[in-house]
This record gives structure tokens, C-alpha cells and sequence, in this order.
């Protein structure tokens, strides 16, 4: 063999150790009882399986109508009845385990087979079990292969020779298995910081007896205190010192210093227009520069506006707080229009505020509080008798769209039922000099 290069020698030899160990294994009666206790464990755990994955199944699920706590525990608990299989053949190989120890003082063969029983239960959670996208990519991707490097006994090799690797960035050092370890404990941190962020906010949003204002806060301040955490444990995980971003830490400061100082300042208006309530999501607000709409979302940054024709406004959180913002919507408090409109002068002006008024009134939108329908004489016009009527509203007027429409139907409906004309421009020409007289031929 002094001819061949180096790895094929080294590969002829590892064949030769592995014809070894197979020959032990195929002649040693030891190896063939502990391959017998694996078959058997297979086929125990297939049948019981089979006869108790049906019996849990009718007593766990719960009635279709049934919506509570316990209810939806119940329903979790059943998604993981796939693993019943593999985890009873892992726990019968266990005991076979012991039992060839005792009696043989080896179990290669079983733990081999213990360890597959474990990589099929782990194959049978991403296949059946887990829906998630993102956990369905890490299992697929990560925790399958791992555990078939476990089930070789490849793994410990490779965790050492990883743990041996060290990259080193200034004064920050770690090892290739610490930036793995991290990268899936940061992918499940934070795929758990997200779920727990919505679990919260929802929980957060259907308390009713808190503020609007109140809710967002809390749901902001959960949602920092939760990726927060989450960011520690990762740190943690990956064993780095958090003493060593204090370099980091000055040159993010020195930055939100300048470049950065915006950001800054949208953040710090956000939590202070959360903590007064002044403006929050759901009111009506217009700002100075001409920007108006309903507040649909409050992020970090700014203020989301939807205007009456379905466009979003970006507004920096600074602007609620520098410039003047007049919100109609504040503690649901109600609004005031006015429609206007003219009788003619051949009018008995003296009877149209009470069929004005009556008829405005009998609009289901239009409140008595804080007042009722209030009609005026605004002056005289040209072509006739100026008047506009008052009303309160419990909304936003849409551009004079959706009160204020209906409002002057109703005066126009009534003023003809009253026989009182509504006028149209009226001019009198008058022609100095008299009409110029036709020649004459």
C-alpha cells in the first residue's frame, strides 16, 4: 500500500477498521440480542401506538363549539400525538439498553438504535408537527441534520473541532460553535420575541378600560422590554462579555449625537404623545402643514394618517409635538357644521329657521347636545336671502361629503314642500342711450 498517496491509505484503513467492527458485530451474540431488542421495541411501540393514538385522540379533543383556555391546551396537547411512535420505541430501547448492559457489559447496538428512534421523533416534529414557517425552515434545515450527526455519533467530533475554531474581531473573540449556537438561539429568541409580542399586544388592545393612549404605550413599552431581554440571552448564549460593546455602545451615542439625532427625536415625541394621549390611533387630526386624517398606526418613528380617499400620510412623530394639531376626534367629543343656502326675497323669511331646523333635525346623525339645529340669517344677497343652519355631529364631516350632503337635502326638501323658492342668480342690464335705432335702407 506504500504506493498510494496518503488519503487513500488513510481511507483503505478506516474501511478496514469498519470491516473490523461490522465482523464483531455480525459474530457477537451480544450485537444480534441488541439488534433483536431493537425490532422488538419497534413493533411494541407500533402496536400500542396504534391502539392508544385513537383513545387519546376521542378523549382529548375537545367539542368543536368549546373556545376556552382548557379547550385550546387540549387542542395543543394533539398535535404532538405523531411523536407517540418514536418516543415509546426511544423509551422501550432505553430499558433494552440497560438490560444488555447488565447481562452482556456493552450496548453499542441499542444506543445506536436509540439514538435513530430520537432522529425520527425529530423528524416526525417538523414533518407533522410544527406549522410555523421560520420553525419549519430551522428544523429542516438545522435540527435534521444535527441529530443525524448525532444518531452516526459524528457530532461531539464536530462540536469540539468547531469549539477549537476561534474568530477574533478586535477585542471581541469567540469560537465558530459560539456563532452557530448563536445563530440558532438568536433565530428562536427572536421567532419567540415576535410571538410574545403579539400574544401581548393582543392581550394589551382588548383592555377596554385603559386609554387608547395607555394601550399603545404599554404595548410599545412590552414589545422593548421583550426583544430587550431576548437580546441579553442571546449575548449571554454566545458567551460575549457585554463589557466589550462598550465601544459600541459610544459610537452608537456619538451617532444618534449627530447623524442619528432625528430618529432620536421622533422616538422621544412618539413616547411623549403616548404618555399624554393627545393624539393617538383612531382620531381625526389636521396639522399645520395641510396634513389630514385618521391616525391608523403609531410606530416608533411617525404617525401613519389615512385620508378620506384611502392615501397614507407618513407624519414625523416632531410634527404632533412643534407645530399646532387640531384634532377633532379628542375624547370622542362631538363636531359642529353649518350648510348654506338662500330663499327668495319674495319669502316670509321670518317662518324658514323652524322649517329648517325641523327638518335637520329629523336626520338620525344630527345631536340636540351640546345644541340643537340652529338656523341664521347670514345676510342679503343679490339674487336672494342669505341663510346657513348649524349642526352638531358625532363624526367627521368627509369634505362636506357625508353630513353636510344629506343636511342640504333635507333643506331642499323642505323648503319646496313649503312652497319657498330657492333662488337663482338674478341681473338687471340697463342700457343707457336707448336701443340703437335699425337704418333705414
Amino acid at each position: 500500500m506504500d504506493e498510494y498517496p496518503a488519503f487513500v491509505q488513510q481511507g483503505l484503513d478506516y474501511a478496514l477498521q469498519g470491516w473490523g467492527f461490522a465482523k464483531g458485530w455480525l459474530l457477537s451474540p451480544a450485537a444480534w440480542s441488541q439488534f433483536g431488542l431493537l425490532v422488538a421495541a419497534f413493533f411494541i411501540a407500533l402496536y400500542v401506538s396504534r391502539k392508544i393514538s385513537p383513545a387519546l385522540k376521542r378523549v382529548i379533543t375537545p367539542p368543536a363549539e368549546q373556545n376556552s383556555i382548557f379547550a385550546t391546551i387540549r387542542r395543543f396537547v394533539l398535535i404532538f400525538l405523531p411523536l407517540i411512535l418514536p418516543v415509546l420505541a426511544y423509551a422501550l430501547t432505553g430499558i433494552g439498553e440497560q438490560v444488555t448492559r447488565s447481562i452482556f457489559g456493552s450496548g453499542a447496538v441499542i444506543a445506536f438504535g436509540k439514538r435513530v428512534f430520537l432522529f425520527l421523533a425529530a423528524r416526525a416534529l417538523v414533518r407533522d408537527i410544527v406549522t410555523d414557517s421560520f420553525l419549519k425552515m430551522v428544523g429542516k434545515f438545522i435540527l435534521i441534520p444535527a441529530m443525524a450527526l448525532y444518531a452516526l455519533g459524528a457530532l461531539d467530533v464536530i462540536i469540539e473541532q468547531l469549539n477549537n475554531t476561534i474568530i477574533a474581531l478586535g477585542n471581541i473573540s469567540f469560537s465558530v460553535m459560539a456563532l452557530v449556537r448563536g445563530i440558532i438561539a438568536g433565530s428562536l429568541l427572536f421567532w419567540l420575541g415576535r410571538w410574545s409580542n403579539d400574544q401581548s399586544a393582543s392581550f394589551i388592545t382588548k383592555q377596554d378600560e385603559m386609554r387608547p393612549a395607555t394601550r399603545q404605550l404599554a404595548v410599545k413599552a412590552a414589545e422593548i422590554a421583550i426583544f430587550g431581554v431576548a437580546f441579553l440571552l442571546l449575548m449571554s448564549i454566545m458567551g460575549i462579555n457585554l463589557s466589550s460593546l462598550a465601544v459600541l455602545g459610544g459610537a452608537i451615542g456619538v451617532g444618534l449625537g449627530f447623524g442619528l439625532q432625528k430618529i432620536a427625536s421622533n422616538f422621544i415625541s412618539g413616547v411623549i404623545l403616548l404618555l399624554e394621549g393627545q393624539a393617538t390611533v383612531g382620531d381625526y387630526v389636521e396639522l399645520d402643514g395641510g396634513e389630514a386624517g385618521t391616525i391608523v398606526k403609531m410606530m416608533a418613528r411617525a404617525a401613519i394618517l389615512e385620508t378620506y380617499d384611502g392615501r397614507w400620510i407618513v407624519v414625523p412623530n416632531e410634527d404632533f409635538i412643534t407645530t399646532r394639531v387640531v384634532n377633532y376626534s379628542d375624547s370622542g367629543s362631538a363636531n359642529r357644521y353649518e350648510a348654506p343656502f338662500s330663499v327668495s326675497y319674495n319669502t316670509d323669511i321670518n317662518l324658514v329657521p323652524d322649517i329648517v331646523e325641523a327638518a335637520v333635525s329629523k336626520h338620525p346623525e344630527v345631536l340636540t347636545k351640546p345644541f340643537p339645529a340652529d338656523c341664521e340669517l347670514r345676510g342679503f344677497g343679490d339674487s336672494g336671502v342669505d341663510f346657513a343652519v348649524e349642526f352638531w355631529v358625532n363624526g367627521i364631516d368627509d369634505g362636506k361629503n357625508k353630513f353636510t350632503s344629506d343636511v342640504l337635502f333635507l333643506i331642499w326638501n323642505a323648503l319646496k314642500e313649503n312652497g319657498i323658492e330657492i333662488p337663482y342668480p338674478q341681473r338687471v342690464v340697463e342700457i343707457k342711450g336707448g336701443f340703437p335705432m335699425p337704418k333705414s335702407e
